[in-house]
């Protein structure tokens, strides 16, 4: 069982491991995508850092009861993100890593997009952008309701800001003063048909947010110190504000080459570029 890293002290070796946890989920996103040639692959490598500063660090969970009571809430708003969350899951223990080969395959557990009636530690089953939040203020009113000490972590995409519904839930969550719902914005400014800010402009999106009664930080979301840094504080605030994290990251961070892709939204990686992919990994490239 992981219980809640509550410690305000940040020392090297807490990094290390969570840098390492974050190797381990970069490498299984690989592993998954390798199977297909294709896939959401620059979304697992930018979203790695902060599912191992989670999953790593910060959520309390029980690898073999995935459905613990007590257990800290991480829902997943985009479902075509699955890779990365297979692969933290995995590198938690929730998952056998030697299932990550049957990703997208005929009766496998793994779906395409993550759905929660077929794999273990899958909270919701994500998709439709922008009912991410909403569900979560659900999550966490219901456990208030509970006397419940868990957090509630929603995970959302940059795209999602686009939507309507995620700044109704906004209000919701601060109306209804959710104190421990944690929403972490993955803002790699990156949608299918092009940059997320060419779409719609969203910022200031953290003074959008503080406008809403949200408290909100924004960090780079692919240095782990950063994030472990805000998530501390975010949750250790003494206020009755909903929170928020922005990170900006970066579209395939660790495997150079994918970095500069110039369509990174779905992606195929030719067979001669998985051995270069997994030895940057190994090397710890982090241009």
């Amino acid at each position: 069982m992981q219980t809640r890293n509550a410690s305000p002290r940040i020392d090297e070796e807490r990094l290390t491991r969570i840098r390492d946890f974050a190797r381990g989920v970069r490498t299984s996103s690989l592993i998954q995508a390798e199977v297909q040639g294709q896939g959401y692959i620059g979304q697992a490598l930018d979203l790695s850092d902060i599912m191992a500063v989670l999953y790593g660090d910060q959520l309390a969970y029980d690898p073999a009861d995935p459905a613990w009571e007590d257990r800290d809430r991480c829902l997943m708003s985009m479902g075509h993100y699955a890779l990365v969350l297979y692969a933290a899951l995995a590198e938690a223990g929730i998952l056998p890593k030697d299932e990550l080969k049957t990703y997208a395959g005929d009766d496998s557990r793994l779906p395409m997009s993550a759905m929660a009636s077929y794999t273990p530690g899958v909270e919701i089953s994500g998709g439709s952008l922008g009912h991410g939040l909403a569900v979560a203020n659900g999550v966490a009113l219901g456990l208030r309701r509970k006397s419940s000490e868990a957090f509630v972590y929603n995970l959302l995409s940059d795209g999602e800001l686009d939507e309507g519904s995620t700044w109704e839930a906004a209000a919701v969550a601060a109306h209804h003063r959710l104190d421990r719902l944690i929403a972490i914005v993955d803002f790699n400014n990156q949608q299918a048909d092009g940059k997320s800010q060419h779409m719609l402009g969203t910022e200031p999106v953290d003074a959008k947010f503080e406008a809403f009664g949200w408290t909100a930080r924004r960090v780079d979301g692919n240095d782990v110190e950063a994030v472990l840094n805000a998530l501390i504080e975010l949750r250790n605030e003494e206020s009755e504000r909903p929170r928020v994290l922005i990170a900006d990251t970066k579209l395939g961070k660790g495997v150079s080459f994918l970095e500069q892709r110039e369509k990174l939204h779905f992606m195929k990686v030719s067979d001669e570029e998985w051995d270069r992919a997994h030895d940057e990994l190994r090397e710890g490239h982090t241009a």
